[in-house]
């Protein structure tokens, strides 16, 4: 027997993604208050906050063949509610020490539930024949603006984190009984033929172009996410609901460009996409290097999820359509390289913002973007096909592989 509503596939892919996103973006509207609770600097944050992408990457390596046996279903339903429980009693951490550790078994569940939802959004798409990847993303920051509105408006009136993120908790698990009660995966791409693909796939040339490509958006979209709240407190001494407002307007700007995404890249070209998407970014870095006042920082924060939003689903299309060795080995690739991003980005800007301001640590994202539109022919210069490429999220071999490192 199962519970909630009958929803089409597609519907609770979209779900799936929305309440995940939730669950994990509530505690960035807090971190100021955690940052000031604990008595650190931003550096010493950063340092804190990169035990979440090593538990990840750690998932988004191991973790498969695990997740295959539990079962998806099984996985899903109670990874989502315990990931909204783990950062509740993460949030109870006495020093960045412990936050650390905390954040260990958080960035394992993120990773975990990657995979099974870019899996399931990439077979949901074969099952229908379009596209829903970027749309399914769309939703992901959907839940982030969500939980930046609801995060800002808790710190607002004054509620603690550590009560603000237990009444995350029981939100989250009605909403996932709600919407995913009635969830069954769908049907494999690709029968498995029993071979396995390596834990490392090594990368190719081509391959680290495209890691060129996605390196700006990946640190400027964490860069948006875990520093945006601290930026505007520190910056313009601004209140927490204004601070949750402009994460929840980063993720917002960022929905609203995946909802669409991929009409544009069917219509034009990969890599002209992705040079407007790169332009955008870059005017949004400049804007909140430059900004004297906070509602102008707010717009930087806008275009900067606007130009973010896109450039990783279109280098893994693709690094999946590469035809020179197996889709699903030159994803993985693409994955695992450009996530090592993400073990430096927290400390790195943490690290700039103490030493030159936390205006700075927006402005090292310029030679990035700059790198970033050099590569960008490698994402392919006609629309791409209406017929979804084979191997995005799963290969000839069977092997998953998460069409998406890290949300982004």
């Amino acid at each position: 027997m199962t519970l909630g509503l009958k929803l089409a596939p597609q519907h609770r892919v979209y779900a799936g993604f929305a309440i995940y996103s939730f669950a994990m973006g509530n505690i960035f509207p807090r971190l100021p208050d955690i940052k000031r609770a604990m008595g650190i600097e931003d550096g010493t944050l950063g340092l804190a906050l990169i035990g979440t992408p090593i538990g990840t990457l750690v998932a988004l390596t191991l973790a498969t063949p695990i997740l295959e046996r539990v079962g998806f279903r099984r996985a899903l339903l109670w990874l989502v509610p315990l990931l909204g429980l783990a950062y509740a009693l993460a949030v109870h951490a006495s020093g960045p020490a412990a936050l650390f550790l905390m954040l260990l078994p958080v960035g394992v569940m993120i990773g975990s539930i990657e995979i099974i939802l870019n899996v399931e959004a990439d077979r949901t798409e074969f099952l229908l024949k379009r596209r829903i990847m970027n749309r399914a993303h769309s939703f992901w920051s959907i839940g982030f603006f969500g939980a930046g509105l609801f995060g800002g408006a808790l710190a607002h009136l004054g509620l603690s984190p550590q009560l603000h993120l237990a009444l995350v908790v029981p939100m989250v698990a009605v909403a996932m009984a709600l919407f995913l009660g009635g969830f069954e995966p769908a049907p494999a791409r690709f029968a498995t033929s029993g071979d396995k693909a390596p834990m490392f796939a090594r990368p190719t040339l081509p391959i680290l172009i495209l890691v060129a490509v996605t390196l700006s958006a990946m640190l400027m979209e964490g860069a948006s996410m875990d520093w945006s709240a601290i930026y505007m407190r520190t910056v313009f001494d601004s209140g927490p609901f204004v601070a949750g407002i402009t994460v929840a307007l980063f993720a917002f700007s960022q929905a609203t460009t995946r909802f669409f995404a991929d009409s544009f890249v069917d219509r034009y070209s990969p890599s002209s996409v992705a040079r407007v998407l790169l332009a955008t970014m870059m005017v949004g870095v400049f804007i909140v290097f430059f900004s004297p006042l906070p509602f102008i920082s707010m717009l930087g924060f806008a275009l900067l999820g606007i130009g973010s939003s896109a450039i990783f689903p279109l280098a893994i299309s693709a690094a999946a359509q590469r035809t020179d060795r197996a889709a699903a080995i030159n994803v993985a690739a693409l994955s695992q390289i450009s996530f090592v991003a993400f073990l430096l980005g927290p400390p790195l800007l943490g690290f700039v913002s103490d030493h030159w301001g936390i205006r700075s640590a927006y402005g090292i994202g310029i030679p990035f973007i700059v790198l970033s539109l050099a590569a960008a022919g490698a994402l392919g210069r006609r629309p791409s096909s209406n017929a979804m490429p084979e191997g995005i999220g799963s290969g000839s071999t069977g092997e998953r592989v998460p069409a998406r490192a890290y949300e982004a």
